[in-house]
């Protein structure tokens, strides 16, 4: 999904038009999240950007994209660029505990 959202149209709230706009972005990653995973794949990961306008868009990593969002408004943006491509993830397992260290006991012997 790439998208420039407009907050200047007219005869519009332009704070609507900013919770339509998160809503749309909220709605599109539950979309893709309901698609079948590729082989070998965990979960979909996404790629994400926010600018004011396309040249101007940087790298935002993905739980931070409606903050990115609400901090270009905050700024007096009259629009925004939104850009969120989706991939195959896969998660890494948890480095299991080392056997030669005793377990930490809360209780006395």
């Amino acid at each position: 999904m790439r998208r420039t959202y407009r907050l200047d149209i007219e005869g519009k709230h332009p704070d609507r038009l900013l919770e339509a706009s998160k809503h749309d972005i909220r709605k599109y990653i539950k979309r893709e999240r309901g698609k079948a995973l590729p082989a070998g794949a965990d979960f979909w990961d996404f790629d994400s950007k926010a600018g004011v306008d396309e040249a101007s868009a940087q790298a935002v990593p993905f739980p931070e994209l409606i903050r990115a969002v609400d901090a270009l408004v905050a700024a007096g943006n009259k629009q925004f660029y939104v850009e969120v491509l989706r991939k195959p993830g896969k998660r890494t397992p948890r480095p299991a505990a080392s056997a030669d260290v005793p377990a930490e006991s809360d209780f006395e012997d």
